[in-house]
């Protein structure tokens, strides 16, 4: 009796530790690539995974999107400016099969192609493309990696380059041009201003010369405006014209 009991508890054993390797649960964003004696026969989940004990095996795949950094890399720019870029990659696996059997293993794969591809295409820009030009930069590289993980199974679906540390002598020599160039500009507006101002001077000229007394009343507000002061002395130059008009009127008389 006590040996058939042993046997039965064995038996047990076995059959619970059968059923644990024959079952098996994915989740809703996982999926089940199946291995039959090697040969790959199916993709299967999520939910409840029926599997053959000792003969079928199951390898897991993620299909969220992942968020791969990409490390500073050093790069020559087609101008012979030495930088370091890093980048970020987003891509998600869109063909579970493909990403286990076309390369051993695809987490380094694109990290790698990544890498390669940045130093590649930044390589054949100019610094002022990259600083000026990133969102074109983002879709070449995107479009690059994306055409060589497609073999694999995988979507790239976006590609940011973070950050581009530059030397310091360049940082320097950066900071003078802009420098530079707010100069120009506020020469540039400066003068406009004197042009437009000479241009409003001249038309009043124009008014002035039109009606003379005009010029006699613009003096007589600028001496009001000085008189509002309140200083105790007050040099004003008279011009002869204004005076001319009462020695012309006490001739008369």
């Amino acid at each position: 009796m006590e040996i058939f009991s042993a046997f039965l508890f064995v038996v047990v054993v076995f059959v619970i530790i059968i059923l644990a390797n024959a079952i098996r649960i994915l989740r809703e964003y996982e999926r089940g690539v199946i291995f039959r004696l090697g040969r790959l026969i199916a993709v299967k989940g999520p939910g409840i995974i029926f599997l053959i004990p000792l003969v079928d095996k199951m390898v897991k795949v993620s299909l969220r999107t992942v968020v791969l950094d990409v490390p500073p890399q050093d790069v020559i720019t087609k101008d012979n400016v030495s930088i370091k870029v890093n980048a970020v990659v987003y891509f998600r696996v869109v063909q579970p099969e493909k990403s286990i059997v076309e390369v051993e293993n695809f987490l380094f794969a694109t990290s790698q192609l990544s890498q390669t591809t940045l130093r590649s295409i930044l390589g054949q820009s100019e610094l002022d493309e990259l600083l000026s030009e990133r969102d074109k930069i983002n879709a070449k590289l995107q479009t690059i990696i994306d055409q060589h993980t497609e073999p694999w199974g995988i979507k790239v679906s976006n590609v940011e380059v973070k950050q581009i540390d530059l030397p310091v002598e360049m940082q320097r020599a950066m900071a003078k041009q802009a420098e530079a160039e707010r100069e120009r500009r506020a020469k540039v507006v400066h003068a406009e201003g004197e042009l437009q101002a000479s241009q409003k001077l001249a038309d009043a000229a124009k008014v002035i010369e039109t009606h003379p007394v005009a010029l006699q009343l613009r003096y007589l507000q600028t001496l009001t405006e000085i008189a509002s002061e309140k200083n105790s002395t007050t040099i004003f130059p008279i011009p002869i014209d204004l005076i001319s008009m009462f020695l012309d009127a006490m001739k008369k008389k």
